[in-house]
């Protein structure tokens, strides 16, 4: 996944950054670090967890909770 993509996903989901994080349990900057792909501070690449983008994947598919196997 890109930051344009994790972007474009989010913005889908008629999110804001903070509504997203919220909805993800991490931090407003961490989502605006996966949406400018690269540290601020020395343009490193980042990474999206894949753990993210699978709960990302989910969010569109209208899953908002998961409480395991039944």
């Amino acid at each position: 996944m890109t930051p344009q993509d994790f972007q474009r996903t989010r913005k889908h989901l008629k999110l804001s950054q903070q509504s997203l994080a919220d909805v993800l349990d991490i931090s407003k900057s961490s989502v605006e670090l996966y949406e400018r792909g690269t540290r601020r501070d020395d343009g490193r690449p980042v990474e999206i967890p894949k753990t993210v983008r699978l709960a990302l994947a989910a969010l569109c598919q209208g899953i908002a909770d998961f409480e395991g196997p039944e």
